[in-house]
């Protein structure tokens, strides 16, 4: 049955790794938890297990990881902040299946999102028959990790309404919920905690009071320091991502990679690598999240309507799409980017070039 699911939570994908690192424990382990925390930095940067090779799940500096890790150790709340595609909620995602082998307590917050998703809401065809009982309550994720000692996720806390965020301050400072239609409180067991995300992007959509950072621990996460870095992670979130899919197609070239990854690092910085032209910039963000899907998108071209490898055609076609987001602005950029840019590249930019300027009209 496995084998239809789309996309399984992390704790399945990766549970022989999991399951490697529980057996091989040697550290104390924090209550609620399943390993030490050394043992889930291994889990999320990489190392070994035994005879069992832990593949990374985040490239990047392992202090911040350290700094995650012994958050949630103490009764702190987590918060990671960066630009899109810098793998917060990847990390997230991560950190809780290492810690409680379930990262599915999540709430995704967007304008729609309402303080009942936060706490718990009600089966109101129970509530009717019956009035308020337990049967006919209706837990959030939050409610659920905390009577279980367990982690909550809360993606882009920041574009939830103002109301909803304030309901999260009292349960990160009392650790409990308040349920006055029972007449009940419910504390939280050891090992709860919450890891939030949020979006440098999306700063002033509902900006986060001071109240509220305050019961977090922040940690922002950079962009890839430099190309090496971001090719490494492109790469290997693209196997990954390509082995669920039936792409029929070849893993990108090393070349192709270096490509699109120097494309949007030019593009998102304003500047060409080496440093010696400017370059004007796109409305999207071009995270190296995009990249990644720019590449499997290419791979899809490719096997569905190629022989399987992936050709200038396939990546200018998926760069197209990635890159003009707002079609006045974002045109003008990208044919400036080609023409100044791509063109005087020499012959090894060519077939790009030349794909590229056949979809620009």
């Amino acid at each position: 049955m496995s084998e239809q699911i789309l996309r399984l939570p992390a704790e399945k994908l990766f549970q022989a790794e999991i399951d490697a690192l529980i057996a091989a424990e040697k550290n104390p382990i924090p209550t609620g938890w399943r390993m030490s925390p050394q043992s889930v930095k291994t889990y999320i940067c990489g190392g070994k297990a035994g005879k069992t090779e832990i593949t990374p799940k985040y490239i990047g500096h392992e202090r911040l990881v350290e700094i995650a890790i012994s958050t949630l150790v103490t009764d702190r709340a987590l918060l990671l902040i960066g630009e899109p595609g810098t793998a917060k909620s990847w990390l997230s995602e991560h950190l809780t299946a290492a810690i409680n082998g379930d990262s599915t307590k999540v709430i995704q917050g967007t304008a729609g999102t309402t303080e009942e998703q936060i706490k718990y809401s009600w089966n109101y065809a129970m509530l009717i028959a019956k009035g308020p009982s337990h049967e006919a309550m209706l837990k959030s994720p939050v409610f659920n990790a905390m009577e279980t000692g367990s982690i909550a996720r809360v993606e882009e806390i920041s574009r939830c309404a103002s109301e909803v965020q304030d309901a999260l301050i009292s349960i990160l400072s009392e650790k409990r919920i308040s349920v006055p239609e029972l007449a009940v409180e419910v504390a939280a067991q050891k090992g709860f905690s919450v890891i939030a995300t949020a979006n440098t992007r999306d700063k002033g959509v509902n900006e986060m009071s001071a109240a509220l950072k305050r019961r977090f621990n922040i940690v922002v996460l950079p962009a890839p320091a430099n190309l090496t870095s971001e090719m490494e992670i492109v790469r290997t979130r693209v196997t990954q991502l390509s082995e669920n899919l039936d792409l029929n197609a070849k893993q990108p070239a090393d070349d192709v990679v270096e490509k699109v990854c120097t494309i949007f690092r030019e593009l998102r910085c304003g500047e060409t690598l080496d440093r010696t032209q400017k370059v004007k910039g796109t409305s999207g963000v071009l995270s190296t999240a995009e990249a990644i899907s720019l590449l499997c998108n290419s791979m899809a071209l490719a096997g569905s309507f190629g022989n399987g490898t992936i050709t200038n055609e396939d990546l200018a076609a998926a760069l197209q799409g990635a890159v003009i987001k707002d079609e006045d602005k974002d045109q003008v950029a990208w044919k400036e980017y080609l023409e100044n840019v791509m063109k005087k590249r020499g012959s090894e930019w060519l077939g790009l070039y030349k794909a590229c300027k056949e979809l620009t009209v």
